[in-house]
């Protein structure tokens, strides 16, 4: 069971629950977001009380494996987890996903209230209307009836065997088809229309804006950066410093879940990149040469793979709820 507890947490969380196949490939993708307390595996929508994993695999209990989550609705929407659900799973799939057959492997939105359904029906009429598949949405939408935890060694799978679960999710066939599916040319034009060329080479093709000549090497206004591809929220200029590198430099982001991370091998280095988990955007490199102090950690990101958005524009820009990674406690 992944749980995420800090010092922002308040009693207003709601929960969300989706069915994508294997529930073991279901909970990497929410776990980290910010604002996401719990991610739960179980079973949902079927007939028996307090299924097993056998009984669920035999097909016979009408339950599908399923993810319910625990979310801050302020610091990530519902309509932002559907977003993300869709990229998880092939919708046009109605006998399972990927080599789990099955209607235990089955995709399905399971509401919780009104207001949740409206969203999941809007979030699925627009991707039928995206043109991005060829065949017919199948995921089920309906309302969320009993949902039972699965066995604790089906809790957090990816922590307790992760040799073994990279090795499943690759086999499965998923990560292959949702990058060919959410990483189409057509996806690189649209971003290439909306961007700078330099945003454009840096955020889609890893390149390097000059140090010294970008615009926040010395900036020092308050607020916050987001990915200048989606939106999402990045560092704090609490945790901004100057590093005397000639480019913006953090001690850390708000939310660990807000990056990820790769080995770079490029130009005859070693050397950790960073890139946006929602975005997939190149970010930049992270060393370990940062103030002592705050972690010894130093963010080193490109200017043109962030927008800023002042303090006193968060509130009307939609970031109102990151205002407290602004004060001084939170750093």
């Amino acid at each position: 069971m992944t749980e995420r507890m800090n010092s922002h947490e308040h009693s207003g969380y709601e929960l969300a629950t989706f069915a994508g196949g294997c529930f073991w490939c279901m909970v990497t993708p929410f776990e980290q977001m910010p604002g996401i307390k719990k991610v739960v595996s179980g079973y949902i929508g079927g007939h028996t009380v307090n299924p097993t994993y056998e009984q669920v695999c035999s097909e016979t209990t009408g339950h599908a494996e399923a993810v319910q989550i625990t979310f801050d609705p302020v610091l990530f929407p519902y309509k932002k987890l559907l977003e993300l659900f869709w990229q998880q799973i092939d919708p046009t799939d109605a006998g399972g996903q990927f080599h789990d057959r099955g209607s235990s492997y089955r995709t399905a939105i399971f509401y919780h209230n009104e207001e949740q359904r409206q969203l999941a029906e809007a979030s699925k009429q627009a991707l039928e209307q995206s043109g991005r598949f060829d065949r017919p949405i199948v995921t089920e939408i309906t309302a969320a009836s009993e949902f039972y935890p699965a066995e604790e060694y089906h809790q957090d799978y990816h922590h307790k065997n992760p040799l073994r679960y990279k090795m499943y999710r690759k086999g499965s066939g998923r990560d292959a088809f949702l990058k060919q599916v959410w990483n189409t040319p057509k996806d690189k034009e649209t971003r290439r229309s909306k961007l700078t060329p330099m945003q454009y080479e840096v955020t889609q093709n890893s390149a390097t804006e000059p140090p010294f000549r970008n615009e926040f090497w010395d900036h020092h206004e308050e607020g916050i950066y987001v990915d200048i591809v989606s939106g999402e929220p990045l560092f704090s200029s609490r945790d901004k410093f100057d590093s005397g590198c000639g480019w913006p430099s953090f001690t850390k982001p708000m939310h660990n879940g807000s990056v990820i991370e790769h080995q770079d091998l490029s130009h005859l280095m070693i050397r950790t990149e960073v890139r946006s988990k929602e975005g997939d955007s190149h970010l930049g490199h992270v060393f370990e040469d940062g103030p002592k102090e705050f972690g010894g950690l130093r963010y080193c990101i490109n200017s043109a793979a962030l927008k800023f958005i002042p303090a006193g524009e968060m509130e009307k820009e939609g970031y109102g709820a990151y205002l407290r990674f602004l004060k001084e406690e939170n750093r």
